[in-house]
């Protein structure tokens, strides 16, 4: 199944970007290739840039407040573990604890690296960074993969907090939903909003058999699904046909 997820605010929205970009700093990482690790300092930069609202630690912060009241009004109830809960919650003290105590914005201690902030400065343009622009840079490249390794761990410890602060954020918003599989008659899909619950996060899982992608939209009345099917001529076009895929509302 390939698995399709659609924010329903700005701040999921942002979320689910920077989880992307943790995701893939963490596989460049582990790779040995020069390329890689550039393209890892390039990810840092990106999560820097993401992440640079003024409000982005305020709200991740406040999230994680909001978990721990609602998981600790639980408490007595028997149809829930309370060693589960103490697990849940002391993990949310742990991930609020890291991240108010970095100072600033995630990522403003790497500003203060010249060496990191000249190629920060050529990155973003087309060939910017080649051996006459930046030769420390290029004279980087060449170290010794543990080296480079070394160096990526150390500028990325700053990030850490936030990464990990959004990826508990994120598991506990999809444990909140159930799945169920629904129809999309002639390859269109609404439904309803209920009142008074507001959705956070909409996970769409489709048989890639069907060669069927999702054009999703939505907020806080309604959702829409248009399926759609690449052509001959690599453009998408809708797809008519009846067609079920799996739909999961998380709050």
């Amino acid at each position: 199944m390939i698995l399709y997820e659609y924010p329903f605010n700005e701040r999921v929205r942002t979320y689910l970007r920077l989880e992307q970009l943790f995701a893939r700093l963490a596989e460049l990482m582990a790779r040995s290739s020069p390329l890689d690790h550039h393209f890892a300092i390039q990810t840092i930069f990106e999560v820097m840039d993401v992440a640079a609202r003024a409000d982005m630690k305020s709200d991740v912060l406040k999230d994680i407040d909001r978990h721990r009241l609602q998981l600790n009004s639980y408490r007595g109830n028997p149809a829930i573990s309370e060693r589960v809960l103490d697990e849940v919650i002391g993990q949310l003290d742990a991930c609020f604890a890291q991240l108010s105590g970095l100072a600033g914005k995630t990522g403003q201690s790497l500003t203060e690296n010249d060496w990191l902030m000249a190629i920060r400065s050529r990155i973003g343009i087309p060939g910017g960074t080649c051996e006459f622009d930046l030769p420390a840079y290029f004279h980087w490249q060449h170290r010794p993969v543990q080296h480079r390794q070394a160096d990526l761990q150390r500028w990325s410890q700053t990030l850490v907090p936030l990464a990990e602060a959004i990826s508990l954020l994120m598991k506990m918003m999809r444990d909140s939903g159930s799945p169920h599989k629904v129809i999309a008659p002639g390859g269109q899909f609404q439904q309803n909003l209920p009142q008074g619950r507001t959705y956070q996060l909409l996970r769409l899982a489709i048989d890639p058999l069907l060669g069927l992608i999702p054009e999703i939209s939505g907020n806080r009345l309604m959702l829409s699904v248009r399926l759609l099917r690449q052509g001959d001529d690599e453009r998408l076009h809708p797809a008519p046909d009846d067609a079920a895929f799996e739909l999961t509302l998380c709050i």
